[in-house]
């Protein structure tokens, strides 16, 4: 492998493959697995609301759905053992989050403690139960979907912002270490998109767009073997800009963007 070759290969052509994607009863989950079944994949969708997961199926002929609680760690292994058990995965993708605004000065660390359990702790559920498997298939791709909110503090972001921050800490060890062995890893990185859990903010969401158009940049993103993949790019390349500014100038900036 040379020393700037990727670990992904691209994934342009998905007729027959086989795709789980966890958390997808809506927003950008379900608007994916849409798109990829579209394109020919064998689709299985996980989340909490099986009648969701079922208008999915009965718009998708084809698509299966298998209704689970990521927080629940011998649920994730024993639904994964079941989607397993129909042949090889060709992709998993976790979709799951939660989002509440949390301020410093209503601290519910509770409330933090439940983003940490759905946002990340699910995701190590997910990998406990199809990384072996997936290795000794020696092919495959998981992706995990992160937020442009895990790249630096902010305002009213307690629980949210570090629990994408640990899951774009685990991607990016997830690509490193699996190099070679016939994984490959991705992390997706959203700005603003029109979601259950967006439709809760009261301000302006800046370049905010549809769940299609997310899913269209997944997809583009797949096919060109990019491990980061995030949009809109816009948007994204500001805040990419704003991480690497001094503390005071980033500070100051976003305290200016957010007064």
């Amino acid at each position: 492998m040379g020393f700037l070759s990727s670990a992904n290969l691209p994934m342009a052509d998905w007729r027959g493959k086989r795709v789980w994607l966890v958390g997808a009863s809506s927003g950008i989950g379900e608007a994916t697995a849409a798109a990829l079944h579209a394109q020919g994949a064998l689709v299985t969708v996980s989340a909490r609301k099986q009648n969701d997961l079922q208008a999915f199926v009965d718009q998708h002929p084809g698509a299966q759905a298998l209704a689970l609680d990521v927080t629940d760690r011998q649920a994730v292994q024993a639904a994964a053992v079941q989607v397993l058990a129909q042949g090889p995965l060709d992709c998993v993708v976790y979709c799951a989050g939660t989002y509440t605004a949390i301020s410093a000065q209503a601290l519910d660390v509770d409330l933090v403690l439940r983003h940490m359990e759905v946002n990340f702790a699910g995701a190590l559920y997910l990998l406990e139960a199809v990384l072996q498997p997936m290795l000794a298939q020696g092919h495959g791709h998981i992706s995990l979907v992160g937020s442009v909110a895990g790249f630096s503090g902010l305002p009213n972001s307690l629980g949210y912002g570090q629990s994408k921050a640990a899951l774009i800490h685990l991607a990016e060890s997830l690509y490193l270490e699996l190099q070679g062995c016939g994984l490959g890893v991705s992390l997706i990185n959203p700005g603003y998109v029109q979601t259950p859990l967006t439709a809760q903010n009261t301000y302006k969401m800046p370049a905010l767009i549809t769940p299609q158009a997310a899913a269209t940049a997944i997809l583009q993103g797949w096919a060109a073997g990019a491990f980061e993949i995030h949009f809109p790019k816009r948007f994204t390349l500001l805040l990419k800009l704003m991480r690497v500014l001094p503390y005071r100038i980033y500070f100051a900036l976003v305290r200016y963007a957010t007064a």
